[in-house]
């Protein structure tokens, strides 16, 4: 099964420069980038941080996927809490201390080393993979920054067969929700100025989340990614969160830009 490349030409440059130009102004070292699985937060960032070299200037992007729980310790969450917390990606499955420590040196001019994660092998790359660098200013991104919990009746319904099937009870999807609630605000409280890259509706997120795996497949020949069966149900980790994310975010962003099918900019 194919589908178009995702995004392959990134972002036109008119928008890059006006989203630049929003960042500087916003007058904070550290800014955030929000948007559902297959926006192009990648793109746009690499794109951002092009924009900031031309001008001399060193704007590191970090995206939430390079911190990650280690396969292990996912591992032991699945066999203490659920076995769905052995799935990356979540609410619950990050290192927000590590996090918060390399936010924290990048804002104060101090060189530091980047933690990288390998998604096809499923696992962090050893501390002497990571890259050493230091940044006139950050940009993270991800895809449920600064998206808040949801009340405890939200979470009494499951929403999709995942949850259905794997999670009756509700003990995966309340654990991911007080993880919103007690652990990710010290890593928020990090991020005083949020654009939020609004997509159409979840609908479009399984066919933008298979793209992106293509393209992962494309850049490494010679590994094995998910096949389209796993993507389908890989996405269902996210889908309440990131439905969550849609209603919520807009009102908490500094800035919103919707996107249409195509992820062309409609503001």
């Amino acid at each position: 099964m194919s589908a178009p490349p995702h995004p392959s030409t990134g972002y036109a440059p008119a928008f890059v420069q006006r989203v630049d130009d929003w960042i500087r102004l916003s007058g904070h070292r550290v800014c955030a980038l929000a948007g559902l699985q297959g926006t192009g937060k990648s793109t746009l960032g690499a794109q951002l941080a092009a924009q900031a070299r031309s001008r001399g200037e060193r704007l590191v992007v970090l995206s939430i996927d390079d911190f990650y729980l280690g396969r292990r310790e996912r591992l032991q969450l699945g066999r203490t809490v659920h076995p769905l917390l052995a799935t990356r990606g979540p609410p619950g499955t990050h290192d927000v201390a590590l996090a918060c420590e390399v936010i924290d040196d990048l804002a104060a001019g101090r060189a530091t080393r980047l933690p990288r994660f390998d998604k096809i092998a499923d696992r962090r790359l050893p501390p002497s993979r990571w890259p050493r660098v230091s940044a006139d200013r950050v940009l993270l991104e991800g895809w449920f920054l600064k998206v808040p919990p949801q009340t405890r009746g939200q979470l009494a319904e499951p929403l999709n067969p995942l949850e259905r099937l794997d999670d009756p009870d509700g003990t995966w999807r309340a654990w991911c929700n007080r993880a919103l609630a007690e652990d990710y605000p010290v890593l928020w409280q990090r991020l005083p100025w949020l654009l939020f890259l609004q997509g159409p509706g979840f609908d479009t997120v399984p066919t933008w989340r298979w793209q992106q795996e293509q393209t992962l497949q494309a850049a490494n020949p010679g590994r094995t990614t998910m096949s389209h069966s796993q993507v389908m149900r890989f996405v269902q980790f996210f889908e309440r969160v990131s439905r969550h994310a849609l209603a919520t975010l807009p009102a908490i962003a500094q800035r919103t830009v919707r996107l249409d099918a195509v992820r062309r900019p409609l503001d």
